[in-house]
């Protein structure tokens, strides 16, 4: 029978709380704010002592200050309130997604304003929207009728949106993307 060699013992790391709790706070003194006492400058250990009458954890919240701010509250429920208040900002905040339009060097006027009102409803929902136009075959001899196409479209969209850059060859495309402007 084989002798096993004995690996080191790790232990699994504890996560680390993002603030600093009770006895990790190492700084003389504390500005103390909270429900039931008086706001203020107080030492260390009298802080923590009222944190232990009200059973409650002391909680550095503003490390940078001058001296640490500290609030006496009950960790666990400080971190659910700030993951739902999270949460709820994250909710909030729109994702913009880019809208593609295609033309050819050809493209008629009627195709061209029904592409140009679903690019300006695209603009006012606030996407971003590229248009490319698609050279097939011999029709990439025509590049300067799609930039003139870019163009034209990026004069009919100047209301709703703005024109990232010049229109760019890349491949057998040449597209320019449009941000839609801020509404005042």
């Amino acid at each position: 029978m084989q002798k096993r060699s004995k690996a080191p013992y790790f232990k699994p790391r504890q996560k680390e709380n993002e603030h600093r709790l009770n006895r990790e706070i190492t700084v003389p003194e504390v500005r103390l704010i909270g429900e039931g006492i008086e706001p203020g400058v107080y030492p260390i250990a009298e802080a923590l002592r009222m944190a232990q009458e009200q059973e409650v954890d002391l909680v550095e919240v503003s490390p940078n200050a001058v001296p640490p701010v500290c609030r006496l509250i009950d960790y666990k429920k400080f971190l659910y309130e700030k993951k739902k208040k999270d949460k709820e900002q994250k909710a909030k905040a729109k994702q913009s997604e880019v809208k593609e339009i295609r033309f050819t060097p050809n493209t008629d006027d009627h195709d061209f304003d029904f592409k140009a009102k679903h690019a300006e409803k695209f603009l006012q929902d606030g996407n971003k929207v590229k248009c490319y136009v698609q050279f097939k075959g011999r029709a990439i001899m025509f590049q300067e009728r799609g930039e003139l196409l870019l163009l034209k479209f990026a004069e009919r969209l100047a209301e709703v949106g703005a024109l990232e850059s010049m229109p760019k060859m890349e491949g057998r495309r040449m597209f320019a993307i449009f941000t839609p402007k801020k509404k005042k």
